[in-house]
């Protein structure tokens, strides 16, 4: 690695942290930043952001905003918080399951905030320490964006993973992440469910309690959602929604059944310049233009691609929300799911379109100095997955940004699919909204970003969950692969 490569290496890292620094849309905006400097500055040839996978996140996150709007949302996190007050002494374990599946649903985490103050409420009123089910249930609701069929991350895996020449459909990826998490997560909650002092042990709490104030504080108030009313339109969105997935479940399956049409690709060098007095083109011009020569091009059945059948199932199914449950659309663009996920598309489309532009750079000089390494410990590139993720604050672009790299270095298929769970690390710095949001929520004060910063709530539960996830699905993807 020479000096020149190090300094533009520095210049994508930290385009990357300050990016992470500013947040939200801050993130794809910075990396755009250190792009101009890679190509205007130092002249390197611009890589390619990922538009199919960026489609996909625009029609999954609009389908999952009209159902927010519809009030579908708020049905579901009614149905949680009847499963949590039903079993109050199982919180540590039921309270993450529900945040997970919540994000499983909808494909983002940022669902949970209306649920968040609700788990810490029946912790209190059981008497149960509200770090433990509150930190572990935060740290769910950002594991289950692995385990969702229209979250950003899974179907980047799937689609560069195709691209790559591993077949893999959505559900094969979700057979192998769900159980995982799942694994990861009960191992998380049981490590949380003595965590700390009782409540009734534990003397910075009790001091609290002696101040009337901070008394009324705690125990004053209760958060619920049991009192709002939910109308038939709100659950037929979520029927709507379920569809869809259903139905995209039934193609990802059975691929072979979908139609195929007829198209163009070169057959000799696509570099090649072909020239008569009406034509100069390369063959991958006459490609584009549709132009067919005999033995440059050939005529071929394509069958249609599931990134395609995603896209319109979702945005069919958005649009029949509209007719059918009375969604409005300017309340699904006020949405936390719409917006959330457009910041997401803005943060991908940036962090992507850098690493790739660098990655694709050097190439050549990364395959020669890391095959060593990756051939003999394939599953190093988990720790690489997880420390970019630490300064990205998002799965779905680690997987956009790494995962390409990943393949030309010579990592099989399999491998990646059972490190995926390793893409979760941006716990470790507690800056995540979700976070600091449940830091906020817990009125005990118990969740807490200690003073040096890395001694926070979530430290614990995240690393447990992420080690034994990564390990199950490696053990998985050995068995079925």
């Amino acid at each position: 690695m020479d000096l020149l490569m190090i300094l533009q290496l520095i210049i994508v890292l930290l385009a990357l942290y300050v990016g992470s620094r500013y947040g939200s849309l801050a993130l794809g905006a910075i990396s755009g930043i250190g792009l101009a400097i890679l190509v205007l500055g130092f002249g390197m040839k611009p890589g390619s952001p990922p538009t199919d996978v960026i489609y996909i996140i625009i029609a999954a996150v609009t389908c999952a905003g009209i159902m927010q709007a519809s009030g579908g949302m708020d049905w579901l996190i009614q149905l949680a918080e009847k499963l949590l007050r039903k079993n109050p002494g199982a919180i540590t374990f039921l309270a993450p399951l529900c945040t997970f599946f919540l994000t499983v649903f909808v494909g983002t985490g940022h669902v949970v905030y209306t649920l968040m103050p609700i788990i810490c409420d029946i912790a209190l009123k059981k008497g149960i320490r509200p770090e433990r089910p509150c930190a572990v249930a935060s740290i769910a609701s950002q594991v289950g964006i692995t385990c969702s069929p229209i979250a950003a991350a899974v179907i980047a895996f799937v689609s560069i993973s195709n691209a790559n020449g591993f077949s893999i459909s959505i559900p094969d990826v979700l057979m192998i992440s769900i159980p995982s998490c799942l694994c990861g997560l009960t191992a998380a909650a049981f490590a949380s469910y003595r965590r700390g002092l009782d409540l009734d042990k534990d003397p910075k709490f009790q001091e609290r309690l002696k101040d009337p104030e901070q008394y009324e504080y705690i125990y004053g108030s209760s958060a619920t959602t049991l009192d709002k009313k939910i109308p038939q339109s709100a659950k037929n969105a979520v029927f709507i929604f379920i569809g869809a997935l259903v139905v995209i479940t039934i193609f990802a399956v059975f691929q072979n059944a979908l139609p195929s049409y007829e198209t163009l690709r070169a057959v000799k060098g696509t570099n090649d310049l072909y020239i008569d007095e009406n034509l100069t083109m390369t063959a991958n011009q006459l490609v584009q233009a549709k132009v067919h020569v005999t033995g440059i091009t050939e005529w071929f059945d394509k069958p249609l691609q599931m990134n395609v059948v995603i896209q319109m199932i979702m945005i069919s199914a958005a649009a029949l929300m509209i007719i059918f449950a009375k969604a409005s659309p300017k309340k699904a663009v006020a949405g936390s799911v719409w917006q959330s996920g457009m910041v997401a598309v803005v943060a991908i489309y940036g962090i992507a379109w850098l690493a790739d532009t660098y990655f694709s750079n050097y190439m050549t000089q990364m395959q020669s100095s890391l095959e060593g390494i990756v051939s003999q410990y394939p599953w190093s590139i988990a720790i690489v997955f997880f420390v970019v993720s630490v300064l990205i604050n998002s799965q779905g672009a680690v997987v956009v940004a790494m995962l390409p790299l990943a393949y030309s270095l010579g990592i099989e298929g399999p491998v990646l699919l059972g490190v995926l769970p390793s893409v979760y690390g941006y716990f470790f710095i507690p800056n995540y909204p979700s976070d600091i949001a449940t830091v906020n929520f817990d009125r005990s004060g118990t969740t807490v970003i200690g003073k040096y910063l890395l001694n926070h709530s979530f430290m614990m539960p995240g690393m447990v969950s992420v080690i034994v996830s990564t390990i199950v699905a490696t053990i998985l993807t050995r068995i079925i692969y």
